[in-house]
């Protein structure tokens, strides 16, 4: 049984793969920030290693209800003090890898809710750089 019909203007994510997502019908390489308000920015990092606390502090600009990050093609979470502004202002976030938030992102906007999804799309590590975890 459904309550409420589904929030038509959303912004949406209409596909995505290891290195891109696509919201409508524009494919993206880089990794975003998308509201369901259909408001949309860059986030500047493209490796798991380059976040910081102010990558995640930017996100209370909107004042969401409720941030998805997506870690990329694995889980990995955040350290707690990049985390630290958005529970001092009481926005809840959810870390989960890239695929899960895109579809949980869908569903919540759909409903209305305003949320915020921050999507890490990593790119391939330059040639002869080790991988840092």
């Amino acid at each position: 049984m459904k309550f409420q019909p589904d929030l038509v203007g959303a912004a949406t994510i209409s596909g995505y793969g290891p290195d891109w997502i696509a919201v409508g019908n524009e494919r993206v390489t880089q990794s975003l920030v998308l509201h369901a308000s259909g408001e949309r920015s860059v986030w500047d990092c493209d490796r798991f290693e380059q976040l910081s606390a102010a990558h995640f502090a930017r996100l209370i600009e909107s004042t969401p209800e409720l941030v998805i990050f997506g870690s990329g093609s694995r889980l990995r979470f955040p350290r707690p003090e990049w985390l630290r502004s958005l529970i001092e202002a009481n926005i809840g976030i959810e870390t989960m890898d890239t695929p899960a938030a895109c579809r949980t992102y869908n569903i919540l906007a759909g409903e209305g809710r305003r949320v915020v999804v921050a999507l890490l799309i990593e790119t391939a590590e330059p040639a002869g750089q080790p991988k840092m975890e």
